[in-house]
């Protein structure tokens, strides 16, 4: 096994089928931050409640330069029904072949009702202008994250004399 990534890392490249036919790549991004959060499934409630909060602070993301993009294991299809049912502003990416999320570490040994299955954690991942790793959340719960993650995209652009901001 790998090792998980932290901040610091270089964050491993991705180009995804996006929602709307439209291709997503992580090298695209590079100059600006980007906001990059995995979540287990289309139109399950957690993850539609992320996807909305996300989408509510959309503005206040991009008023600091930052994308944000949500990666599941849905098909394209999936994301656009997802996206047109809850009328959802953040841009998400297909990763059928879990290729993207093995390379983040997210594919993980879960446990329900003492069943154990293989799964997405929920996790976020925010990534510099340089395409490092500059914060990550793993085992995510939805209340109150996309604040902490606005704040430390805050954090990060605030550094402003080109360093880079790992303070967790």
């Amino acid at each position: 096994m790998t090792k998980p990534l932290e901040a610091g890392d270089a964050a491993p490249d991705f180009k995804l089928p996006g929602d709307s036919g439209r291709e997503i790549s992580l090298s695209a991004l590079r100059g600006a931050p980007a906001v990059v959060y995995f979540y287990p499934k289309d139109d399950t409630s957690g993850c539609t409640r992320e996807a909305i909060e996300f989408g509510d602070s959309l503005g206040d993301f991009e008023a600091l330069g930052a994308s944000i993009i949500g990666i599941s294991a849905d098909s394209p299809q999936s994301h656009d029904k997802f996206r047109a049912k809850h009328n959802l502003s953040v841009r998400l990416a297909s990763d059928e072949d879990r290729s993207t999320i093995e390379a983040y570490g997210v594919w993980v040994e879960k446990n329900m009702y003492g069943r154990k299955y293989m799964g997405i954690e929920r996790a976020t991942f925010l990534i510099d202008a340089d395409g490092v790793i500059a914060r990550v959340w793993r085992k995510v719960r939805v209340p109150g994250h996309v604040e902490a993650v606005l704040d430390a995209v805050r954090e990060l652009v605030g550094a402003g004399d080109g360093t880079r901001s790992t303070k967790a």
